[in-house]
């Protein structure tokens, strides 16, 4: 049976999308995980990959036309099925534009008349094409699935166009999903931690009283939504019991009169039982972001953890996987085998994909070099005497970088398959650490920018991975990254090529040893950098050379402002 496939909602402020270019024609066979189409949304153009296979029947606009979330975008089947009625149910009755293919002849006439019961069961079944049906949008690139960070409205409520109705953790941040419909809140498909997968049903929305029993049983059916009781009910019956023995202890009491938090941190201290004004935020003004509720911990004497032995096979509960995580005394039985299991998280599920294709199909190899870096450290102290931000080493090899790849453009490149794209704009990523994973926010066109403004766009990132806050267009385009872990002492480390990019720099902590400067041995500061490289792409003698650069121009700054 053809399947209408509905523009998606790409970014959290997404109302229409603009088809940049489509990548299958009319009559193409299309497979799972194909992509379809490239299409322009408010942040960032991204790529949609289909999720089902079929013969691509119909398109609902050209290359440069645009389409609002939820109409028709496409239309899947088997080769000369007629969709007539399908293209008719979505345009309001209106004629099948001309970009339907055309069935054959033979089929056309023995679908003329179809049974009135067969037809009513494709209406039940297809709910995707029903007004009052919420689908999970992907909303991010790289998304199959989201969880349910939590419900800002719930079932019974009378929701507006614009009103937030949840918030979806996807696997690179939590967005606000706005709702582009009014009525009545009659369905939730998943309760708050829970998954859905891209396109199954996420909640109804029509009118107070409204039956809605043949559409949940058909997302049912079809595989789309599972229930949310029944699953909260296997999670409960499997989560074996633990026992957490705590001694209180008092509390700080860290914010007074109004509490600046967040909805979602509210929502989350509410669920858990935390007192806001016993956590410490860290957000803008001291505000209290989901990250401040999910590393807080209550005051105690000591903690002991829920402990698994190796008769209980479950999973813990995630309230408990949490605390786990974090809990700084663990005491478990002497001679027993204890663990805890925790679940895979969005975030984390992508970097090990992502990565994993990366180290086992680009061939990596690596080149290190030590930096004299007396002269950056005396040149650092002199700008922060004058300027208005503290300026980081990290700010000024991330400029040095960015000017060395002006001059080194084969290390600002990437593979592509077929062809090597050469890339004349600097677009920098910096590694970001956060509980879940790391992010990679890029700062644009690094090379113009000055250490001031490096600086605050880098802590601006920072903040925003932190909070959950980055969207699409903060992560994408990079030519190029950093990753640094100077700051945790490290010394020296390789990274692992961030794709598309052919080159990540690692960079080391600035370390005081013996040096030889003009025969005698005094001390001086040092920094060690990896350069790791994709060898289908970089030579060693291309990555020697950049790196060159970048040492000079780091062991005498003032070559940056020539």
């Amino acid at each position: 049976m053809a399947e209408a496939i509905l523009m998606p909602r790409l970014s959290d402020t997404m109302t229409e999308g603009v088809i940049a270019a489509w990548h299958k024609k009319v009559g193409d066979i299309v497979k799972k995980g194909d992509l379809l189409a490239e299409i322009e949304t408010d942040k960032a153009t991204m790529e949609l990959e289909s999720y089902q296979e079929g013969v691509l029947l119909h398109i609902g606009t050209a290359a440069g036309g645009k389409l609002q979330v939820n109409d028709l975008l496409a239309i899947l089947g088997k080769a000369g099925e007629d969709i007539t009625a399908l293209v008719a149910q979505h345009s309001a009755g209106a004629a099948a534009p001309v970009t339907a293919a055309p069935a054959p002849a033979a089929e056309t006439s023995a679908k003329q008349t179809p049974a009135p019961v067969a037809s009513a069961a494709s209406a039940v079944l297809d709910i995707s094409s029903l007004e009052e049906v919420v689908l999970m949008p992907r909303l991010s690139d790289t998304m199959t699935e989201g969880v349910i960070a939590g419900w800002q409205k719930q079932v019974g409520d009378t929701v507006k166009k614009g009103d937030v109705l949840a918030d979806i953790e996807t696997d690179k941040a939590t967005m606000e999903l706005e709702s582009y419909k009014d009525g009545v809140l009659l369905y939730q498909g998943a309760k708050a931690g829970e998954k859905i997968l891209v396109n199954d049903l996420l909640c109804i929305i029509g009118k107070a009283g409204q039956n809605i029993t043949d559409i949940v049983a058909a997302s049912k059916n079809i595989g789309t939504a599972a229930p949310a009781a029944a699953s909260t009910a296997t999670a409960q019956a499997a989560a074996p019991v633990a026992t957490v023995a705590t001694v209180p202890v008092a509390e700080l009491v860290l914010n007074e009169g109004r509490i600046f938090a967040s909805p979602l941190a509210k929502k989350i201290a509410s669920e858990k039982g935390i007192d806001l004004r016993f956590v410490k935020g860290s957000g803008d003004n001291g505000r209290i972001t989901k990250s401040d509720i999910d590393g807080y911990e209550p005051a105690v004497a000591a903690t002991v953890a829920p402990v698994t032995s190796t008769t209980a096979s479950a999973a813990p509960a995630p309230a408990a996987a949490a605390s786990a995580k974090t809990a700084p005394i663990v005491s478990v039985p002497a001679g027993e085998v204890s663990f805890v299991d925790t679940p895979v998280s969005q975030m984390r599920k992508v970097i090990a994909r992502r990565l994993a294709e990366s180290l086992f199909t680009a061939p990596h190899f690596y080149l290190t070099m030590s930096i004299d870096m007396d002269a950056a450290v005396a040149a650092r102290t002199k700008i922060n005497e004058v300027a208005k931000a503290k300026i980081s080493f990290n700010d000024m090899v991330l400029k040095a970088t960015a000017l060395s790849l002006k001059q080194h453009p084969k290390v600002n490149s990437s593979w592509l398959g077929d062809t090597i794209r050469t890339n004349y704009h600097v677009n920098i990523g910096v590694a970001v650490a956060v509980e879940d994973g790391l992010l990679v926010p890029v700062v644009r066109f690094a090379d113009g920018k000055s250490l001031s403004q490096i600086n605050a766009e880098v802590k601006d990132f920072a903040q925003k991975a932190k909070d959950k806050k980055l969207q699409p267009a903060d992560w994408e385009g990079s030519t190029f990254t950093i990753s640094n872990l100077g700051m945790f002492g490290i010394e020296e480390f390789t990274a692992i090529i961030n794709p598309p990019d052919a080159c990540i720099l690692a960079v080391g902590g600035i370390s005081q040893v013996p040096v030889v400067k003009n025969g005698q041995v005094v001390p001086g500061n040092v920094m060690k950098v990896t350069l790791s490289c994709d060898h289908r792409v970089v030579d060693g003698a291309t990555g020697s050379a950049f790196l060159q650069t970048l040492k000079s121009l780091l062991e005498e700054p003032l070559r940056m402002l020539v």
